[in-house]
């Protein structure tokens, strides 16, 4: 039996390249398919010989900075396709990368960028304010890029080894600190071989990356996608964390290979009402926690299509070590949760004693990893290394070493390993590995704590949450609320505890020590919110209620309740919105919730009509600052993100409120009238300024609607200070009268594409030809993944809203060619002409022959009209835009000060 446990199921060595290094593998694999797709994001998209010159280019300019082999650079962008150049580029440098979750709090990362001493932050310009003060050289990946593009797009010739180091990830530690795993590249290479072949990735093509950067788990489908092949697919996090989006870009981008936690895929298919469309078509591997048989039911429900892997290993044993293959036919095994399987190639495991003696089959033991993927070790913490990282008892190779992981398990009699729990108090929170003792010393730092012990306890397989037990100070308790406040400025989200619970004194053991046994278990009757409770006040918010009361396993709630504060997070966050929906039936992004984390607050918003929900008139563009507000109605488009510029060179102090058309949702209608428009419009503004002077604009076809508000007000008796027109024609100027009916779909997509264009300076390469080969709703999904690859559409939109889109442009025209005025408006006019002809939009499409554009006859006034540069739509775009800022803030400052 010993040579059994030791030997017989621990012969794995098989041979494989040892000269390469992981960036090479990737190199080799742009040589085999140059033109293939290697990597997606919301529209956008990198061939693989396209990411191998950016990667390259970002590699030599690195080298200049100094960066080289055993450098560690950080690592800190959102998902996007800079993700992969950065981390490539880093490792085709020679250097090491440390990747950073850009929602960790500041004071955690500037521990990270200490303790790794890192000398290169790569990033983006939106994230370098939210950056903790550090002396690291910032490289903005994309407003750098000119200077970076300068560099050669050929492979670069390093004396990198596979001994030299890839990456470093920290993970919880139990000081109180986190401490840094430093990964070589002979480790990767040996896991990327390792799963290719027993997970069977060779045959998928397409494969999804879901998991944060901070962790290695993606790494399961990052490195073999783009060393084999395939096509990785970055998943946004709106998307990953919301299960309709998800089975949606699923739907129209099928996925062969999926590596997921086994509660957030648990969480997506309860929450999804199509829970089939989210699962992959050929490898579904589940990982970062405890998985139980009935997600596997579920699963096999659904599905009988693709495999499943349950897949095991710590970050220091480079991503995974073990792997059980569930067949079809499975049976329920011994326990609850899955068995974790058999070592990979080149791994060896030994289930030990505390003597480091093996343990017979069926026998606990703590779990020791030895073989290629062992971890270099804990950067800069040579004496945790050593504690960590022993010598091999069991290999005649003097250099062998074994990693105690502190995991409980014991081999089954057919070779497999059952996970049974940990041996000390490192647990797992929704893949996320938490050392108890960090959060008991963040704690312990709170002046009015005397002492803490943190739990964590799970009402059911896999589900587990934290729970802190706190001995105040004399007289001085904490509330629930600044307590998680304190742990949200210092810790990670995963890592504050769900419950609180206070306590006169820690039960102890005869020899002193805390006795956990002895914890009480939180109260789901919620005292500690009873003192200020606020009934329900109407049906809404009793279901509210209901729905909170059953997500959290907490009664009662009352309607001011926080959500995060009775125990909420992310995963039940996506449960509680699914649950919104199908009492409600409407769709609320998750944004919403972490906005209005209140029964009361989110009743507000599902009282709200549909088409007001989905698509509020109102859109704070700026909604800061002391000044009166400035609202303005986009083009015939409805949309008003192209505002977004106008409104930042405005300033902070300036609120901007742009107007959107109704139909935009796909279910609401366009208005038909522009008087109906404005009367919509003015009811909308006078929600948050119920009185004037007000101040309006209006782009192109918004500046007719911007007219007729003005006038609407004037004869209610309000007063208007501000009417701006940017290079909008008057009514019956010049107008470009369309048959709305004889206009098919594809021309209307041509001519939008053609003033996004020229708004966001990039070709959304709407053609013809591939317009013609589709079938309708073929021309709506081509056309939204054009949109979104300019990020004028969110990335969870669905198909309704491009056609409701395309239906309030056709709309907007027709309305606009109609509208005439009952009367002269008595005040004056501002306008805001183009200095130059557009030629690209059939919208409006002004000339500098009449200096009014039609408006002089509307007007009692003369008009007051200011030349901008740019044409009729490069005028809201950089630098132009700016221009327009300024003479706009010098009329809204002149009419205020007319006031």
């Amino acid at each position: 039996e010993q040579r059994q446990l030791l030997v017989e199921w621990n012969d794995t060595t098989v041979d494989y390249p040892t000269d390469k290094c992981i960036h090479q593998l990737f190199e080799e694999q742009v040589v085999r398919t140059p033109d293939a797709v290697a990597v997606v994001y919301e529209g956008q998209q990198l061939t693989y010989a396209q990411l191998n010159a950016r990667a390259n280019q970002l590699a030599h300019y690195l080298q200049l900075r100094g960066v080289g082999a055993e450098v560690v650079v950080a690592l800190y962008v959102e998902r996007s396709l800079e993700l992969i150049v950065g981390m490539l580029g880093i490792l085709k440098a020679g250097a090491a990368y440390l990747p950073l979750e850009p929602a960790y709090p500041t004071e955690r990362l500037a521990l990270m960028l200490e303790d790794a001493k890192v000398a290169v932050l790569l990033t983006q310009q939106q994230l370098v304010k939210t950056f903790p003060e550090h002396i690291a050289e910032v490289i903005c990946l994309d407003t750098d890029w000119d200077l970076i593009a300068q560099q050669s797009q050929e492979n670069l010739h390093s004396d990198i080894k596979p001994e030299n180091l890839a990456y470093v990830l920290f993970t919880s530690g139990s000081t109180g600190q986190p401490k840094g795993v430093a990964v070589e590249h002979r480790q990767l290479c040996n896991y990327l071989n390792a799963i290719v072949e027993r997970l069977d990735l060779s045959a998928c093509n397409s494969f999804a990356y879901l998991s944060t950067i901070a962790a290695d788990l993606g790494n399961t489908t990052i490195f073999p996608s783009l060393c084999k092949g395939g096509c990785l697919h970055i998943v946004s996090l709106d998307r990953a964390t919301n299960p309709e989006a998800l089975a949606d870009y699923f739907h129209y981008h099928p996925i062969d290979c999926l590596k997921i936690v086994p509660s957030h895929l648990a969480n997506l298919l309860t929450s999804s009402s199509r829970p089939k469309q989210i699962l992959p078509r050929q490898s579904l591997i589940l990982g970062g926690d405890i998985c139980s048989w009935q997600l596997i039911e579920q699963i096999r429900q659904l599905t009988i299509e693709c495999q499943i892997f349950n897949h095991y290993g710590p970050t220091e044993a480079t991503v995974g070590v073990l792997t059980y293959a569930i067949a079809p036919e499975y049976t329920e095994g011994y326990s609850d949760t899955l068995t974790i399987g058999r070592p990979l190639t080149n791994i060896q495991i030994y289930i030990l004693d505390s003597h480091l003696q093996p343990v017979p089959i069926g026998v606990p033991g703590e779990l020791h990893i030895a073989g290629v993927g062992l971890a270099r070790g804990y950067l800069n913490r040579p004496e945790l290394t050593t504690e960590k990282f022993i010598p091999n008892p069991f290999s005649t190779d003097g250099d062998s070493r074994l990693y105690k992981t502190g995991d409980l398990a014991r081999y089954l009699p057919n070779g497999n390993i059952e996970y049974l729990g940990r041996i000390d108090n490192q647990v797992k929170i929704r893949g996320f590995r938490i050392e108890l003792g960090e959060i008991e010393t963040v704690l312990n730092q709170h002046p009015q704590v005397h002492s803490v012990v943190v739990n964590a306890g799970a009402d059911t397989p896999g589900d587990q949450r934290l729970v802190a037990y706190i001995v105040p100070q004399q007289n001085t308790a904490p509330t629930i609320s600044e307590l998680r406040q304190f742990l949200k400025a210092k810790l990670p989200e995963y890592m504050v505890p769900s419950a609180f619970v206070i306590l006169e004194a820690l039960p102890l053991t005869p020899n002193g020590k805390v006795d956990r046994r002895a914890l009480p278990t939180p109260d789901t009757n919620n005292k500690a919110m009873q003192a200020s409770f606020v009934p329900p006040l109407d049906i809404v918010e009793q279901k509210l209620a209901e729905i909170w009361a059953e997500v959290l396993k907490v009664y009662p709630v009352g309607v001011r309740d926080n959500f995060f504060d009775l125990g909420g997070h992310s995963l039940l966050a996506v449960q509680l919105m699914a649950r919104i929906e199908q009492q409600f039936q409407k769709n609320l992004p998750l944004a919403t919730l972490f906005q209005n984390s209140t029964i009361e607050q989110l009743a507000t918003i599902l009282r709200q009509p549909i088409d007001a929900l989905n698509w509020s008139a109102l859109v704070p563009i700026q909604p800061n600052g002391s000044k009166r507000p400035f609202f303005c109605v986009p083009g015939a488009g409805g949309n008003t993100i192209y505002l977004y510029n106008l409104a930042h060179h405005l300033g902070k102090d300036q609120p901007f409120y742009g107007l959107q058309s109704l139909g935009l949702d796909g279910e609401s209608k366009p208005h038909t009238l522009i008087e109906d428009m404005a009367a919509y419009y003015i009811e909308a503004i006078q929600s948050i300024q119920p009185s004037g002077p007000y101040l309006l604009g209006g782009h192109s076809f918004g500046g007719k609607v911007a007219f007729e508000m003005a006038t609407q007000l004037h004869k209610r008796g309000y007063e208007v200070a501000l009417v701006a027109l940017l290079d909008a024609g008057g009514p019956g100027y010049r107008t470009n009268e369309l048959d709305v009916a004889r206009v098919d779909d594809a021309r209307w997509m041509k001519m939008i594409a053609g003033i996004i264009e020229t708004l966001y300076a990039k070709s959304l390469n709407v053609s013809d030809e591939t317009l013609k080969a589709l079938a309708p709703d073929e021309q709506l999904n081509y056309f939204k993944e054009q949109l979104q690859m300019v990020n004028f559409l969110p990335p969870d939109v669905g198909i309704k809203q491009v056609r409701g889109f395309i239906q309030v442009f056709k709309t907007n025209h027709q309305i606009a060619s109609v509208y005439m005025p009952q009367s002269v408006y008595p005040a004056q006019i501002t306008l805001f002409k183009a200095s130059e002809i557009d030629a690209v939009s059939d919208a409006n499409s002004e000339t500098l022959d009449e200096p009014g554009l039609g408006w002089d006859k509307f007007s009692a006034q003369p008009l007051d009209i200011h030349l901008v540069p740019g044409d009729h739509n490069t005028m809201l775009n950089e630098p132009h835009v700016q221009v327009l800022a300024q003479q706009l803030r010098i009329c809204i400052e002149r009419s205020q000060a007319d006031d």
